[in-house]
């Protein structure tokens, strides 16, 4: 496995919208990227100013994609997203493209991530919940139910936050931050 700047690879966008698609294919509500067109919007906007775009590639395979925004004047950047080939996932793509993005994030002066991962599919056990009025201690309580929660968690990252009901009733958005020390 290598990791690369799409840019630099740039005939490779179609390709790393075919993994964005196939990785939020099943499992997911349908806002997710599950057209190749929708997948292909996103890669492309990756490669405007003020976005970081980093891939995976086995051979000439995009096996991988992580996204970064600049956010609050560089200073901190936006995960998003963060997609590995069904086929690829548990074999530490993830991982690798996640410690690839921070360290691309602290080289051009960022100091904190940030990204929202929402659970759509029961991986938390305060999924479906009503976590309202005290949102702050159903977080406290809430218990992963191995998931990406669980991945981002083993990253260094830590739940600062929550948008209940985001999608749904009982279909929260969590917020994870890490404060970069690469």
């Amino acid at each position: 496995m290598e990791i690369r700047d799409l840019r630099d690879v740039g005939s490779l966008v179609i390709d790393t919208a075919q993994t964005l698609s196939a990785a939020f294919a099943t499992g997911y509500e349908p806002y997710a990227w599950q057209t190749l067109q929708s997948a292909e919007a996103e890669v492309r906007e990756s490669l405007a100013d003020g976005h970081l775009s980093v891939i995976a590639v086995d051979g000439d395979l995009v096996i991988g994609w992580v996204g970064g925004i600049r956010r609050y004047r560089g200073y901190t950047w936006e995960l998003h997203p963060l997609a590995v080939h069904p086929e690829w996932q548990g074999r530490g793509v993830g991982r690798a493209l996640v410690t690839a993005l921070e360290q691309r994030v602290y080289a051009v002066g960022g100091r904190n991530i940030w990204l929202t991962t929402d659970d759509v599919i029961g991986s938390t056990t305060i999924y479906g919940q009503d976590i309202y009025p005290d949102v702050l201690a159903q977080l406290a309580r809430m218990q992963d139910r191995g998931s990406r929660i669980s991945f981002y968690l083993r990253l260094g990252y830590t739940i600062t936050g929550c948008i209940p009901d985001a999608r749904a009733p009982g279909h929260h958005e969590l917020i994870f931050s890490k404060r970069l020390a690469v």
